[in-house]
């Protein structure tokens, strides 16, 4: 691995001309904006020299407890989902991103309750479908007006019995809203019911239309779903967070409608690799140029890691995640790498537009890393950069 001050002060420098900032949100009831220019002070470094990023300003305007982070960056305006535990309600925020790093409110809206997941539809991104895993529900918001947020449609979600798993799928949970590569379409993974929704994205009009949703082998719990375009074919993976596996789809769009065909079901560390049942596969994500796809795990302990902070002598536990190399022809996946992800619990993760960073949330140290990856190969190398941030992570995106 590269461990001098001097090539992550490359990296970040690079970074920091395309994306200036990562937001982060966290159960503390905050959003943090974290500078991506390493902190060149004498007490930055660490094992390894990670240089520490600096924090550049918070808002607590998505309280009380932020849950996931969308980004208009066209528009300058981040929305943030805020599942309000334990309340029965929720509410959505929007902010103007500001050049500074700050965030100026916009709006905030009150919804059903538990929403974890946000995606924009419709011409330029003027609509916001959420899901709810609180609530069992999905609702879809009118956000051309960042400042005047308004509710288009609710959809309450109904199971007749329990699922496998009675503790988790005692009712609906849609944990994610995502559009497909045409963007005419909107998927929604409920890990209660073992189904993935499927929704039209109604043409001239921000109104969503259910189709036949996609059944998954009963106690597998879908929790996030990613696209790869390979040579002309689209592809779709599920990753369960109950069952700790991935499912290959091969999607094709017949008459203007859209039809997914099972391909595989592997274990989520690669085919013939089951792991605990304590272990819980969190996101899914492809890489910016469809080859590879990155799957995180949470509860592993695989790694011991250098502490990023120079006063503490203590190895770090690290959950690693798990890195396969997409096959453009069939859509099967090859495990090429686990690596460590520089802490416990990394329920979310996300990368920039060149493909040269994964910035990962670590849910129960309370910590944001950066990692370098070279998008040749595909793999994970050093650690660049990290900062403490209060409170259970639970999302970071780049500016972009």
């Amino acid at each position: 691995m590269l461990n001098t001050a001097l090539t992550s002060s490359m990296l970040l420098t690079a970074a920091h001309a395309a994306a200036n900032v990562l937001y982060v949100s966290s159960y503390s009831g905050k959003v943090t904006t974290l500078d991506l220019n390493p902190d060149s002070s004498p007490s930055c470094g660490a094992a390894g020299n990670v240089p520490a990023l600096k924090a550049l300003s918070s808002t607590d305007g998505c309280a009380g407890s932020p849950s996931w982070l969308t980004l208009d960056h066209a528009r300058s305006t981040l929305f943030c989902i805020d599942e309000a535990l334990p309340s029965h309600k929720g509410s959505l925020a929007s902010f103007k991103t500001n050049s500074d790093g700050t965030l100026t409110t916009l709006d905030k809206a009150v919804t059903l309750g538990g929403p974890v997941s946000g995606a924009l539809y419709g011409q330029n991104g003027s609509a916001l479908a959420v899901a709810h895993y609180g609530a069992g529900a999905l609702t879809t918001w009118d956000v051309s007006n960042p400042s005047n947020l308004t509710l288009v449609q609710s959809q309450q979600y109904h199971m007749d019995k329990p699922g496998p798993v009675a503790d988790r799928q005692n009712a609906p949970h849609p944990h994610q809203t995502l559009l497909d590569p045409t963007r005419n379409y909107i998927l929604v993974p409920d890990l209660g019911a073992d189904k993935v929704y499927v929704y039209a994205v109604t043409a001239n009009s921000l109104k969503v239309t259910a189709l036949p949703p996609i059944v998954v082998k009963a106690g597998s719990g879908p929790r996030h779903v990613a696209f790869a375009v390979r040579d002309g074919k689209t592809f779709m993976y599920l990753v369960t967070e109950l069952a700790n596996t991935i499912i290959g789809y091969e999607v094709t769009y017949p008459a203007g409608g859209i039809k997914f065909k099972k391909l595989f079901n592997i274990d989520s560390h690669g085919a013939g690799k089951p792991v605990s049942k304590t272990v819980s596969a969190a996101e899914i994500l492809v890489s910016p140029d469809a080859k590879f796809l990155i799957v995180s795990s949470r509860g592993d302990n695989t790694f011991s890691i250098p502490n990023f902070d120079p006063e503490n002598s203590a190895n770090i536990t690290s959950d690693p995640l798990i890195n396969f190399l997409i096959n453009g022809k069939t859509g099967s996946l090859s495990l090429i790498q686990e690596a460590p992800c520089g802490g416990r619990y990394p329920r979310q993760f996300s990368t920039n537009k060149a493909g040269t960073l994964v910035a990962v949330g670590q849910q129960k140290d309370a910590r944001v890393v950066l990692i370098q990856r070279d998008p040749e190969s595909g793999k994970l190398g050093d650690f660049v950069g990290y900062a403490d941030v209060a409170g259970e992570i639970t999302s970071v995106i780049f500016n972009e």
